[in-house]
């Protein structure tokens, strides 16, 4: 994924907006749960539970492949891929 950055306020509550296109692209829709932690000096939003790195979708037929999560379909078109 294209890493995209993009400044955002606390609002009087502690809350920030994520960007529709973030969500859009990580497949987030209202009221999924968010993973919240932190990292060295950033704070780590993730889509809770284990999804695609790729499509998105969740499921129970995924395999970590350097600590991403990616499901059979997307790894079946990854090994027909020989660029």
């Amino acid at each position: 994924m294209k890493s995209i950055g993009i400044v955002r306020r606390i609002d009087a509550l502690g809350r920030i907006v994520i960007p529709k296109e973030m969500r859009k692209s990580l497949y987030l829709e209202e009221g999924d749960p968010v993973d919240i932690s932190s990292e060295n000096d950033a704070i780590v939003i993730r889509k809770s539970g284990s999804v695609c790195v790729f499509c998105g979708k969740n499921g129970g037929d995924l395999t970590t492949f350097r600590g991403r999560s990616v499901c059979a379909a997307c790894l079946r078109e990854l090994g027909e891929k020989k660029d």
